[in-house]
C-alpha cells in the first residue's frame, strides 16, 4: 500500500481542507463521504476511488486530477494533458468548433513529439469541426474566424 502513496494523499488532502477552513465534518457533509471514512482516508488507512476523490475535490474547490496524481490513479503527464484539456474546453471566449480544432492541433503536435494522446482524444478528435486541421493553422476556413492567424484572402508570408 506505501506505493500507492495514499499517506501523501491523505497529508494533502488534511492540508487542503485546513486551507479551506472546513473540519472534517463539514467536509463530509459537503461531500457526501462519511466522516470516518474521510478521516481513515487523511490518517492514510484507506484508498479513496476516484469518485470519492472527485467528491472531495469539489468540496475543497481542487484539480480532481491533482488527487488522482496523489492517488496513483493517474500519472503525471496524464494530468497535465488533462488539465490542457479541460482549459480549452472551459474557455469561454471561443465557440465549440474552434475548441475542437484546438485540441485537434493539440493532439496532432504531441504525436509528432513521441506521445500517444489520452483517452478523452478520441471523443474530440473527429467532433466534426469543418475545419482542415492538415494545412496551415493559422488559417481558417469556411470563412469562420478561428480567433487568430490569417484569412484565406491574407498572405501570412507579409
Amino acid at each position: 500500500m506505501a506505493s500507492l502513496n495514499v499517506g501523501n494523499l491523505g497529508e494533502y488532502l488534511r492540508e487542503q481542507r485546513r486551507a479551506a477552513q472546513l473540519s472534517l465534518r463539514q467536509l463530509a457533509d459537503a461531500t457526501g463521504v462519511s466522516n470516518p471514512y474521510l478521516s481513515q482516508i487523511e490518517r492514510g488507512l484507506r484508498k479513496p476511488s476516484a469518485d470519492v476523490l472527485q467528491q472531495v475535490a469539489k468540496a475543497l474547490r481542487i484539480s480532481a486530477e491533482t488527487l488522482y496524481v496523489r492517488a496513483g490513479i493517474l500519472d503525471e503527464r496524464e494530468r497535465e494533458e488533462l488539465e490542457t484539456r479541460a482549459v480549452i474546453l472551459a474557455d469561454p471566449s471561443i465557440n465549440e468548433r474552434q475548441k475542437n480544432v484546438l485540441l485537434q492541433i493539440y493532439d496532432s503536435f504531441r504525436r509528432e513529439n513521441g506521445f500517444t494522446p489520452g483517452p478523452d482524444a478520441d471523443v474530440n478528435a473527429d467532433a466534426g469541426s469543418g475545419a482542415d486541421v492538415g494545412g496551415d493553422a493559422g488559417t481558417t476556413r469556411n470563412g469562420d474566424d478561428a480567433g487568430a492567424g490569417t484569412t484565406k484572402d491574407q498572405d501570412p508570408h507579409s
